[in-house]
């Protein structure tokens, strides 16, 4: 017996929201195996609800595996349709990074200016650029204090 029960009506619910999805996950030949069932809780993790489709002809055998994949993945088993199984469970929440993970750090820059003539080699300069700061068209170096707007539509949209 599965862990998750839900009602007809909630069945009734992520049945429709399964309706537009493809199958994640086939089972072929070989039947329900570990690789199987490992990748169908990878795609219970990113997706929460999937479709999985049977390539075998036995029904009873079909049925078999939507049961023992909702036992093993502690899932719901919402629908057996033809060789399309569907199953559900919640996506489990993600740790919240801190704000310091997110902000950007310091990284190396390739700035290269060509020669006014085009006869001579390019400069090359690899500088260290933090992350408060921005590389101009010019090749220089600016602290970014504000965002930069690129045009008056744009700039107004935002706000």
């Amino acid at each position: 017996m599965p862990a998750i029960q839900l009602t007809p009506a909630q069945r009734k619910e992520k049945r429709a929201d399964a309706h537009h999805l493809d199958p994640v996950v086939m089972i072929g030949a070989e039947g329900l195996t570990a690789a199987v069932s490992k990748e169908c809780d990878v795609a219970l993790k990113a997706h929460g609800l999937i479709k999985v489709r049977v390539l075998s002809d036995d029904r009873e055998g079909r049925e078999a595996i939507l049961h023992t994949l909702a036992d093993q993945l502690d899932a719901a088993p919402i629908q057996h349709i033809g060789k399309l199984l569907v199953l559900w469970r919640p996506i489990p929440e993600r740790e919240k990074t801190s704000r310091d993970d997110t902000l950007p750090g310091p990284k190396t820059v390739k700035i290269v200016k060509f020669s006014k003539s085009g006869n001579n080699r390019p400069q090359i300069k690899k500088v260290q650029v933090l992350g408060n700061q921005r590389v101009t068209q010019g090749g220089e170096i600016k602290r970014a204090k504000k965002p930069r707007i690129t045009s008056i539509k744009k700039g107004a949209s935002n706000r």
